[in-house]
């Protein structure tokens, strides 16, 4: 067998092994490089893995050579590739650029068990991605959490304890749900695996519970994904945390749990379940709407540079879960081409902040006055990526927004009034950009900066942020790789039921 066969396996365990041999590496600069090495490693699997997929070889793997629906099996389509290239490119960027800023904010110490926590909260999300049975989705998810809530605790900010709380209230909470969602199913179908649920789901007598089951589900994953009004753990999250932390975790975390309750809702319970096509574009598409509104007006009047993002974040899964809930080609293909686009643009965003917080410890607008002159370059990739955030043409951002407002005039009657709930939240996106470039660039220096010299970011941190950001305008000149990819998975997902 060639090794092209055995990577959906090395995809979880490279980084899964690497986690404790990361622990022994006591000086800091070995375990970065070990960490990053392995980091770039699994990044190299995901492309290899893209690529196979792009030239029509889709990848499944039975471990211990037990064939599905007796073993584990680990499986990779389109959708399934292109969260890889998200999660292992988000975990391989955060910490090649991250050095610095992780020197800055964590203890030498603790830095080999940092390191360690990194690449085991990887290994967890690509397992959710790669998994084909339902209860290892679940280990894999509980393998990411615990590993996401050390990374978020292990800053110098104590305000991260309380916020990590939350999150892992709210983590267990979500889980809670998924396994008794998944018990109910396996209840009633005798399996795990989700093609053989998806094929024995038309064969129960009572299904009752598998219509519990899904709304089980549906709220648990939806609690992970911070789907509004379940999002209240964002803020303090995304804001607390070590700054490169935010960055990978902003990028890809809630995206592999859309990601699940995607596949879920699409591949396993509407395969037979024809009212709940409707059941779900009723649950996400007013959910979506209040997401995208609400979290843009709130990102509108946000002081604080972090939370600002972190609220954006919110609403830009009430896009993706808009293009999921049209439950059409067009819809899920806008979506799965916006978890790409925006985990470009987003994790550009948080590694400018970094950047910004290497000289400025206080992150409110009304201390960033000034920044244009002191960082001009950090300042210049920070406003590549919130045009693509806002969806300006010539960035990605645009490609994923002109695909869901195609969707949404596909979608029927009320397809005008969606694609003006769009365009208004793009007009939402651009004031609150404006009020941060505002600050940066117009904005008189506060008195400890009037005197500073120049000094822009450390060169390593810059360099992966400018990249970051020529890649949004790279994907939004030539979008042809993630768009075949989520054209690909959009087909996957409604085969059979166009």
């Amino acid at each position: 067998m060639d090794l092209l066969a055995h990577l959906p396996a090395l995809q979880v365990v490279v980084p899964l092994l690497a986690a404790p041999l990361i622990v022994m590496l006591q000086p800091r600069g070995l375990a970065w490089a070990g960490a990053t090495a392995v980091a770039l490693m699994s990044f190299a699997i995901a492309v290899t893995l893209a690529l196979a997929v792009l030239n029509g070889h889709t990848s499944e793997y039975a471990m211990g050579g037990w064939p599905a629906p007796f073993g584990i099996t680990l499986a990779v389509d389109a959708l399934s590739a292109l969260m890889l290239l998200v999660v292992t490119g988000a975990g391989a960027a955060a910490l090649l650029a991250g050095k610095p800023s992780i020197d800055q904010q964590i203890e030498p110490s603790r830095q080999p068990l940092f390191y360690s926590a990194w690449l085991l909260a990887m290994s967890g999300l690509v397992g959710i991605v790669v998994a084909a049975d339902a209860f290892n989705i679940f280990v894999f998810m509980e393998i990411s959490s615990l590993a996401s809530y050390i990374l978020i605790a292990g800053g110098p900010d104590r305000r991260a304890l309380p916020a990590v709380f939350k999150y892992l209230i709210m983590g267990t909470i979500g889980a809670t749900f998924y396994l008794i969602g998944v018990g109910l199913i396996y209840m009633m179908t005798g399996t795990l695996n989700l093609a053989d649920m998806e094929a024995r789901i038309g064969d129960v007598s009572d299904i009752n519970p598998i219509l519990v089951a899904a709304g089980f589900i549906t709220i648990g994953l939806a609690l992970k994904a911070a789907v509004f009004p379940l999002h209240v753990w964002v803020p303090n999250a995304y804001t607390q945390a070590p700054h490169m932390v935010t960055a990978f975790l902003a990028a890809c975390a809630t995206k592999v749990a859309l990601y699940v309750l995607i596949r879920f809702d699409y591949m396993v319970l509407q395969a037979e379940l024809v009212d709940h096509v409707i059941q779900f574009a009723l649950f996400a598409m007013p959910l979506a709407i209040l997401g995208i509104l609400v979290a843009s007006a709130v990102a509108m009047f946000e002081g604080h540079l972090k939370r600002l993002l972190a609220s954006s974040s919110i609403a830009q899964i009430g896009y993706i879960l808009l293009g999921a809930s049209f439950v059409s080609v067009a819809g899920l293909s806008a979506s799965a081409a916006h978890l790409f686009n925006h985990a470009l643009a987003k994790g550009g965003l948080f590694l400018a902040v970094a950047c910004l917080a290497y000289q400025y410890r206080d992150l409110r607008l009304s201390q960033l006055g000034g920044a244009s002159t002191r960082m001009p370059w950090t300042c210049g990739a920070f406003v590549v990526c919130g045009l693509s955030l806002i969806g300006v043409p010539g960035t990605a951002g645009f490609i994923s927004k002109w695909l869901l407002i195609n969707a949404a005039l596909q979608s029927g009657p009320w397809g005008w009034a969606l694609v003006g709930i769009i365009l208004l939240s793009s007009l939402m996106a651009v004031v609150y950009i404006w009020r941060i470039v505002e600050a940066l660039y117009f904005q008189a220096p506060i008195a400890e900066h009037a005197e500073a010299p120049l000094t822009e970011a450390p060169l390593q941190l810059l360099l992966v942020t400018a990249a970051i950001a020529i890649l949004n305008i790279y994907f939004g000149l030539f979008p042809q790789v993630p768009l075949e990819l989520a054209n690909s998975a959009a087909s996957v997902l409604l085969e059979g039921r166009l």
